[in-house]
């Protein structure tokens, strides 16, 4: 899973870092073919404001939370991404299985090649 995390307005702590990517990586709890996760952070006057963006099979799963801290943004906004998660992977259940990985494997192929072999 590719993980991004964007900080606007505000300065990026080691911290907040490891607290979006720990709350990134805990997503593969609820569904393990999960290609990309971007946490967008938010600083205005009063408000922080977290954003989740989850790209799975042919989707992109949103959630957004605001609060008055950014820690507690972030875990409102992945809370909600797990619910979109349960719902996502349970409609999932219906559809082929082999095209799903023929997908999340061309999706999370590196671009260059680094052993130098054709493919």
């Amino acid at each position: 899973m590719l993980k991004k995390v964007t900080a606007r307005h505000f300065e990026l702590t080691p911290e907040i870092k490891a607290t979006a990517e720990e709350e990134m990586e805990g997503l593969t709890r609820f569904f393990d073919r999960i290609i990309s996760a971007e946490f967008v952070l938010d600083a205005e006057r009063h408000r922080r404001i977290a954003e989740l963006h989850v790209k799975v099979h042919a989707h992109t799963l949103s959630a957004s939370a605001e609060t008055d801290d950014i820690i507690t943004a972030i875990t409102a906004a992945a809370d909600k991404a797990k619910a979109q998660l349960k719902k996502f992977k349970g409609k999932l259940k219906d559809k082929d299985p082999s095209e799903i990985t023929e997908l999340t494997d061309s999706l999370t192929r590196p671009e260059t090649d680094v052993d130098g072999v054709d493919q």
